[in-house]
């Protein structure tokens, strides 16, 4: 058996040898990124290296970045969807045949044949190339058929029958928006069927079924255009990306991804304390699976540096909907009574190695969680038996007129959200079991009328992607580290980024501070961020290391594992230490990763719109610039 810490050791070790630089897994909640909520894939916090700017540490870079994706969740149950899950991949930064001198980097030869060194080798993981087959593009319209890919696995010895070409909807990458970076990719697959061997002509185009998804290495060679074409990229990337659960499931014959080793012991004390077996039925599995998946991804969010704690916002609901699911399920299983922290102490025991900032957050974690637990659980119950009202009276108007009911009303299904605290997707998950429907929109516009907040527009963010690069987005983007350096010189510098969030239209600023600013103090810090504007400081980057970054001055989280070198950005004197005041030779000094503008004066009138608190001891601030 391989263990997990054992395969991302191999894996970090296996790049390194190929001159690659182990880079720290980021933040799950991107910084500056509109459109997405979470860290999605590892290419997410690398997106402005991957448009051209220097990455501190080179060309070639390696991780293991921990990633949510919340699109899958309904698929949570079955053998290999989680919500958390940790992406292995390897990076590189520019194509090393380029005419343009951007070399150093690597394209699709050595990216392929590396990859599968990693995966057949004796000395990495030795599996056995004969259950292996992979996937190119097909080629259309707009880009050619991907024969380079195909003969480089060819000359790597993959037979030509176990080469499937698919279309631009299985082996092509593409940006988010409108444009931006894309290209083809080619995926490598392992065989699950159950025979020990594929059969002759069996691939992923013959056979998709029992080939299951292991690596990804994309090929960012071209840039779509406003007009819709496709151009070929100035700097050509590598991107790849290997799941850790699917692999370990793939490495140790398994056919489960929960009965991996950073799955398994939830399992088991799912198991203990609901007295339940979890092979026992289809239904106790799934709602296993649920349990453990959910509280997993609950704490790592609120295990990480940024802290989110459950609330009806943005990555705050999206934790209150995991932990609400989970707790739902676990009644499915007969736990009455809160057990959610047994299985959160579980998980930051599994990764407090990896990621040492889940277990400085614990406390935190284990608060946050038992409040949430304790808090729903006073009101299922309720909801519950309203629910079950709901379909009684559906019953007796059957009864009465003859005509059946299978729609549960948006006003109804708003009720019990609003009333008993239940999520719109555990109202659909409800009706589903009964065979009915819900009027999602009735709901949504129940929903907008009461608080604002559309979940609708919540559910967009999940698309992800590219960080808008506009004009105003970068404006905004150097007006938080102003706002980040007056907070601290009117508030103390206990004061700590908590999160960040920026459009076109007003940046989002959430900080450590336990209680709501006074008119003074926030009309205090409007005045110290217009003043370094009208100063018109230049805005200066310079690549260090941790250590020199810290003996200047430089904010950042510095207990989390940055890599060799470090971007740090300098508003003001590059040589001189932050101050936030007026005469400040440097106002501001953090490590970032960009891009910001030139001069501070091109930001216009920083305005401060509202101020709020987020969670306990977490405020939010929203500002914009005219």
């Amino acid at each position: 058996m391989i263990t997990s810490n054992e395969l991302r050791q191999k894996y970090l070790d296996f790049f390194v040898s190929k001159n690659h630089k182990i880079i720290p897994s980021a933040s799950l909640v991107p910084e500056n990124d509109p459109t997405a909520l979470f860290t999605m894939a590892g290419m997410h916090p690398l997106v402005p290296y991957l448009l051209g700017q220097p990455h501190p540490s080179g060309k070639r870079l390696v991780n293991i970045q921990k990633c949510v994706r919340m699109q899958d969740i309904d698929d949570v149950g079955d053998n290999r969807h989680d919500t958390f899950f940790e992406m292995l991949g390897n990076w590189s930064l520019g194509d090393s045949d380029a005419q343009n001198a951007v070399g150093a980097g690597y394209f699709k030869k050595e990216s392929i044949q590396w990859s599968w060194e990693f995966l057949t080798s004796d000395t990495w993981l030795g599996l056995d190339k004969r259950k292996i087959s992979v996937t190119v593009f097909a080629g259309d319209d707009d880009a050619p058929r991907d024969e380079e890919s195909a003969a480089i696995w060819k000359d790597c010895g993959m037979p030509e029958n176990k080469i499937a070409y698919l279309p631009k909807a299985d082996n092509w990458w593409n940006s988010p928006g409108t444009t931006g970076p894309c290209g083809p990719d080619t995926e490598i697959f392992w065989w699950r069927g159950e025979t020990e061997f594929p059969p002759e002509g069996s691939n992923c185009a013959t056979d998709p079924d029992n080939w299951l998804e292991i690596w990804n290495n994309v090929f960012m060679q071209y840039e779509k255009t406003v007009d819709g074409k496709f151009v070929p990229l100035q700097q050509k990337n590598v991107d790849t990306g290997m799941g850790l659960e699917r692999t370990l499931m793939t490495l140790n014959g398994l056919t489960d991804t929960f009965q991996v080793d950073t799955f398994w012991p939830l399992i088991q004390i799912i198991q203990n304390i609901s007295g339940r077996e979890y092979i026992e039925s289809p239904e106790v599995t799934k709602s296993m699976r649920i349990v453990a998946d959910h509280i997993r991804t609950a704490t790592m969010i609120m295990g990480d540096d940024k802290r989110i704690a459950p609330s009806n916002v943005d990555q705050g609901y999206i934790v209150r909907r995991l932990i609400r699911r989970a707790v739902r399920h676990g009644r499915v299983l007969g736990l009455k009574e809160n057990f959610c922290s047994r299985v959160a102490e579980a998980v930051i025991d599994i990764f407090k190695d990896v990621y040492p900032e889940v277990n400085r957050n614990r406390a935190f974690i284990m608060d946050e969680l038992a409040k949430e637990e304790s808090k729903f659980r006073n009101t299922i119950e309720q909801g519950l038996k309203e629910f079950d009202k709901l379909l009684s009276g559906f019953a007796i108007a059957l009864e009465k007129t003859g005509e059946r009911l299978t729609e549960i009303s948006g006003k109804q299904a708003f009720k019990l959200f609003e009333s008993y605290g239940f999520p719109l997707e555990m109202t659909l998950e409800l009706a589903n079991e009964k065979g009915m429907t819900v009027d999602v929109a009735g709901f949504e516009h129940a929903f907008k009328a009461h608080q604002d907040l559309s979940r609708a527009g919540a559910e967009q963010k999940f698309k992800g992607g590219l960080a808008d690069q506009g004009e105003m987005s970068v404006k905004y983007h150097t007006a938080t580290h102003l706002l980040h350096a007056s907070l601290r010189a009117v508030l103390g510098d206990k004061v700590e980024q908590r999160g960040s969030n920026i459009t076109a239209e007003r940046l989002r600023f959430d900080f450590s501070y336990p209680e709501k600013m006074t008119d003074e103090q926030k009309a205090r810090v409007e005045e110290l961020v217009n003043y370094a504007i009208q100063k018109d400081y230049h805005v200066d980057s310079a690549e260090m290391t941790v250590a020199e970054a810290k003996a200047l001055g430089a904010m950042g989280l510095f207990e989390d594992k940055y890599g060799a070198k470090v971007k740090v950005y300098s508003v003001g004197d590059p040589n001189e230490k932050p101050s936030a005041h007026e005469n400040s030779l440097t106002f501001s000094k953090e490590i970032c990763g960009g891009p910001h503008v030139a001069n501070t004066v091109v930001l216009g009138t920083f305005k401060i719109i509202k101020e709020e608190a987020v969670s306990a001891g977490v405020r939010r601030i929203k500002a914009t610039l005219s």
